[in-house]
């Protein structure tokens, strides 16, 4: 079996000294840049991991980033979360990173977790997911000047020019644009869009994706994230609107119950493009916008803790490198 690479072969394949190297790993903003950059790129072309134990002890650092664990509700679209999960915790511990699942019922609950992850001295930082409007926990991380990144952006403001957080979110307006135009090119007649009641940012987005194909007098449809209610309300659309020749869903549960009700009516042809492509629509032969978590999973740590690094740092949001937007993958069918 090969040896594994150390920190005195890291040195050496740089150019730097040992204590160099343990800068890099422990504390990056003391080294300059160009050094900094030799050292990493040293690091990943040796695949070196540092020893989570050993640094525990000598920077009382936990090596650790907490996530929610959101509890099993079933449906469809939950195995995104999971698969990102599964990749955040891979490509952690790559860098030498242990991911800690905790689990809370709400977001005061969540905030209390975090309190006690903290105070405990188990994580470094937090990814925080399923950020919504108002979100009081991203406020209380940044409060407290505890490193975070988001899966999701804060909708409720400038998050892009005057970013009040690190985020990384997929590109849902991209989605629903690409799908769009796939459909409308193909039926020649109208692009319905089926979304979930206004409000939600992340439905607002990818409605919006849509409404830049079709133009101010698309016809959106809306149903809660339920199969028998998409599948009610796009019977009823297609028993008042027969020029309806195609469907973009926001979610691929929204695409099913779409599918059962163009069956239903005995109109096949109707071609559906549902978001998340999960297994569910996979096994129907649906089209879907696929979101690429583990794109996400690598934005996550390129914020959390650079490119190479192995070190959860506060980091401040700056206008233009604040955010990673990972462009989703429309799969046909």
């Amino acid at each position: 079996m090969a040896k594994a690479p150390t920190v005195e072969d890291v040195a050496r394949a740089a150019g730097v000294s040992r204590q160099t190297v343990s800068n890099v790993l422990n504390s990056p903003s003391i080294v300059r840049d160009a050094t900094r950059a030799r050292v990493e790129r040293a690091i990943a072309d040796l695949g070196y991991r540092p020893h989570i134990a050993a640094r525990a002890l000598r920077t009382r650092r936990s090596s650790a980033i907490g996530i929610h664990l959101d509890p099993y509700a079933g449906g469809v679209s939950g195995v995104v979360l999971d698969r990102f999960v599964h990749a955040l915790t891979e490509k952690a511990g790559e860098r030498g990173l242990r991911v800690l699942l905790y689990a809370a019922r709400s977001a005061d609950e969540e905030i209390e977790r975090m309190r006690e992850l903290v105070e405990g001295g188990e994580v470094d930082g937090f990814v925080v997911t399923g950020t919504f409007r108002g979100d009081p926990r991203t406020g209380w991380l940044i409060d407290r000047d505890i490193p975070f990144v988001a899966f999701g952006r804060p909708w409720d403001v400038d998050d892009v020019d005057d970013p009040a957080h690190l985020w990384v979110d997929v590109d849902g307006a991209a989605g629903t644009r690409a799908a769009t135009a796939h459909l409308a090119e193909r039926v020649g007649g109208a692009v319905a869009f089926l979304g979930w009641p206004a409000g939600s940012g992340t439905g607002d987005d990818r409605e919006r994706g849509w409404r830049e194909i079709v133009g101010a007098e698309g016809i959106r449809l809306t149903a809660e994230e339920d199969v028998a209610a998409a599948r009610a309300v796009v019977a009823a659309a297609l028993a008042s609107r027969p020029d309806i020749e195609a469907i973009v869903c926001a979610s691929d549960t929204l695409a099913i119950g779409a599918r059962l009700a163009v069956a239903s009516a005995q109109r096949d042809g109707i071609p559906i493009v549902g978001f998340d492509n999960t297994p569910a629509a996979e096994a129907l032969g649906l089209s879907s916008v696929e979101q690429l978590p583990e794109r996400v999973a690598d934005g996550v740590l390129q914020l959390l803790v650079g490119p190479t690094g192995g070190t959860v740092a506060p980091r401040r949001p700056t206008a233009g490198a604040a955010h990673v937007l990972v462009e989703p993958l429309l799969v046909v069918r």
